[in-house]
Order: C-alpha cells, then structure tokens, then sequence
C-alpha cells in the first residue's frame, strides 16, 4: 500500500468514526426533537455538539448548528428546564406558556427511548450478520510470571481455575465471567481462587494478592493483575519487516505458524533459538491463514540495518492461547441484556471503596472515537463496529435516565416533584443548578478525555533497533 492509499484510508476511518459519532448523538436528540413537536414546546435550537457553531441553519423558527466541543448534543426547548447559559437563547423573550409535568416527562424520557430503540436496531442486524465470538476458552494456567503475586500464592503452571471469590468462571478472557475479568473488577485486599491440579483429586483453595503497573499522572491507573498467561497453544506472527525473506515468501501479520521443518512450536523463544540455529538453511514454514494451510520456503537474510545482525527471517513471533473467533448470533435481547450487565457492573465497581475501577477508567468522546477507529481496522470490523453501537447505545440511554440535573433523568425527576408539589421549580435556581450540573458534567468530560490523550503516550518498551532490508 503506497502512502497516500494510507493517508486515504486513516482519513476514511476518520469520517467513518465522526459520522457513526454524530448518528449516535443525533437519534437521541432526534428523539427529544419529535417528542417536543408532538407535545408543542418552543424549540430555539437542535445543535449536534456544544460550544459556538461552526455551522448552522435555521428552518421554519428552528436553528440547526454543529458546535465546536465534540462532547454531545442537545435541542434547546427552555420550557424544559432555563440552560440560557450553556445552550444559548434569548432571555429578554416573553415568557413561555407553562407546560405540564406529563409533557416534561415525555420530552425527557424520549431521548433515552430513541437511543435504546438505536441498541435493538443494531442488535438485530448483530442477529442477522453475526459478531465474533472474541473469546478464550482455556482456563488452564500455561505461564506464573516469577515473583508475582501468583506465584507467591502457590500457582503453578497447569493448575486449571474454575471460581474467583467463590464464582465459577468461564474461560480466560472474553466475557464478565473469565479469568481476566473476574481479576480485573474484584473487590477487597484479596483475591480467592479455587484450582484443580494435575495429580490431586480435590480443588485446591489459593489466596493470592495483586500488583497494579504503574502509570504517569496523565494516564489512566493500571488494572489488577496477579501475574498469570493462559496455555498457550498457538504461534502466532505479530508483525513483518517490509522486504525483509519473510515479506517476500508471503508471510502476514496473525498468521499462525504450524510448523518449522516439521517441528511443531508453541513458545515464540523456543522458534526463536531454532530459526537462529539454522543460519542461512532455509526453513519450511507451515503456515495457517483465513483455516487454510499452506507451505513456505523462508531463508534468513542480513538486513542493511543494523550492519552487525545475525542473520534473520524479519518477523517477529508471540505465543498466544487459542482465540475462538468463530461468527455467533446473540438474539437482540440477549445483546441488550449483556451491555445492562456490563454497564452494572462498571457502575459496581465505580462506587465499592475496595474495588481499584475509578472514574479515570470511563470514556470520553477522544476515547470513543479510538475504540471506534480501533475496531474499524480489525478483521470483521463492520461486525464489531455494530456490536459497539449496540453497547454505547444501552450505556447512552442508561446513564441519560440517571437523577442528575441536566441529565434526562433529571428533567424526569423535577417533573415528577413539580407534580408532587402541585407547583414548578423557581426558574432561577434551577437555572443556576443546571449550568453548574451542566459544567462539572463537562469537567468531567475533559478529565476523562485527558486520560484518553494521556494513555496514547508514555507505555511500552524502548524501540529497538530499527532494521531495514534491501527493497
């Protein structure tokens, strides 16, 4: 691929990413829209992000803008609640005909409806096309990282986990109930495994302690981890050097190595010391690809750069458990149901003192967009893309329909004490509440985001020696 293929193609998944975005924020605002043009409101304005626009429109009494803060949207129905201060709008105006707490409600409620109704829409074409299955069904031990806090608990390689504090789990990483998962959202100083080992005929009950990777004060903190790798089974291709033997013998990046001359490998330092004891021997790599096979003929080669090499392939290898990639249709209901669990158990671990998932570990609009850019450029990424859709969606609605003002839900809950009440909230202390809810919710917006931007820096190792073949 030349460079300006590949300069089209990022500025593609780009637009792709902006527009899947700006749907996502649309739908819920459309659904505030229509629910206020049925219900009769004043609507000043339908804007997708906030800030000044950078562009805008006005039809029929109704101005349509795209601001500069890629952080949401909003429509502007100052019957609703007064939010002059973030939104815009005319105070000087006469005042607006009041409307009933029923009509508050509708209006509020419609946004997380529309974005819900977006998730099923989504989950249906899931159904219809599939997703992958992205899941690692071993529960065996293959490495126990030394000195970790595994290994201080008595694991050991071969050991096969079936609960974590007292739940039974199921595979190693893929789902809410896997090894990684359970690890990475318990709670408390310790974490209780229960292993069957070859050899004993009864579990064995292990307490280990966990460590946390240390990060800088502009990322994110580390995930709990205890220090352990599944089984591996697998020797897989991580990545090619251009025009290096194994480029041009036709070998790709996540190709699975079958073979080296017949031997079979599944530790990447073991095929390592083996391709270095053969010089300049070709070898005949059996290679797996797309679960079609096939043989290559592979000699090493001195690369230009640096002029001191050994002799080398130019790929590099990782071993790697086997991933069952298989395409699945999840019903629609079964898809919602699993973004609510995911989304409860976040908010679990967000509020348990104990657990170490804080607020820095959500989202923002930076990070949403690289995910999103993320899995455009995996296999299957239309598939996965949808499957994202869905589970942003059910988030969007869920944490819309939570009692915070300026939030849905808050709308929802005022209405509510209006009707209990028999009378409306003062206009100017509520307007006072939801510029400032209105601003420490985009504090919190720029906070995460800094995270996003920060976790793009600092991690991994030194680079290493740049290598270059002779094209």
């Amino acid at each position: 691929m030349t460079t300006l293929q590949t300069i089209l193609q990022v500025l593609l998944l780009i637009f792709v990413v902006v527009m899947l975005f700006n749907i996502i924020i649309f739908v819920h605002e459309l659904g505030h829209f229509l629910a206020g043009k049925w219900r009769g409101l004043q609507i000043d304005r339908f804007q997708i992000w906030f800030g000044k626009p950078i562009w805008k429109m006005e039809h029929k009494g109704v101005q349509y803008g795209l601001g500069w803060i890629p952080a949401g949207g909003f429509v502007a129905l100052p019957q609703m609640a007064p939010m002059e201060a973030i939104e815009g709008g005319d105070k000087d105006r006469p005042p607006l005909p009041p409307i009933t707490p029923m009509d508050k409600i509708i209006v509020a409620f419609a946004g997380p409806l529309f974005s819900m109704l977006l998730a099923l829409t989504a989950a249906l074409v899931v159904w219809g096309v599939g997703k992958p299955k992205d899941f690692v069904p071993t529960q065996v031990i293959g490495e126990v990282v030394k000195d970790s806090p595994a290994e201080k608990a008595g694991m050991l390689p071969g050991d096969k986990i079936v609960q974590i504090n007292g739940k039974t789990v199921n595979g190693f990483t893929g789902t809410l109930d896997s090894i990684f998962e359970s690890v990475v959202l318990s709670s408390g100083p310790e974490i209780k495994f229960l292993v069957e080992r070859p050899g004993l005929a009864d579990p064995v009950p292990l307490v280990s302690s966990f460590e946390i990777q240390p990060a800088k004060w502009y990322q994110r903190r580390g995930l709990r981890q205890v220090g352990i790798a599944p089984l591996s089974e697998l020797l897989v291709v991580g990545g090619v050097i251009p025009h290096s033997p194994a480029a041009k013998a036709g070998i790709k990046e996540e190709d699975v190595i079958v073979s080296l001359n017949g031997r079979k490998f599944v530790d990447s330092a073991d095929a390592v010391e083996f391709i270095k004891s053969q010089g300049f021997e070709k070898i005949e790599v059996v290679i797996s690809r797309d679960e079609k096979s096939f043989t290559l003929s592979v000699q090493a080669k001195k690369p230009l750069k640096p002029a001191d090499s050994d002799p080398i392939l130019g790929v590099s290898l990782f071993s790697s458990p086997y991933v069952d990639k298989r395409i699945v249709y999840p019903d629609p209901f079964t898809q919602v149901g699993d973004s609510l669990r995911m989304m409860w158990t976040t908010i679990v671990g967000l509020v348990t003192p104990s657990s170490n998932i804080g607020i820095d570990h959500l989202s923002g609009p930076v990070g949403i967009a690289k995910m999103q850019y993320k899995l455009l450029q995996m296999d299957e990424g239309w598939r996965r893309i949808l499957v994202f859709m869905v589970l942003f969606n059910v988030n969007l609605a869920v944490l819309n329909m939570m009692p915070f003002p300026v939030l849905d839900g808050g709308h929802i809950t005022l209405a509510l004490l209006e009707k209990i009440s028999g009378r409306p909230v003062r206009a100017k202390p509520l307007e006072i509440l939801q510029t400032v809810c209105a601003l420490m919710l985009m504090s919190l917006m720029l906070f995460v985001s800094s995270k996003d931007i920060g976790d793009s820096f600092g991690h991994g190792d030194k680079a290493a020696k740049e290598v270059i073949f002779e094209e």
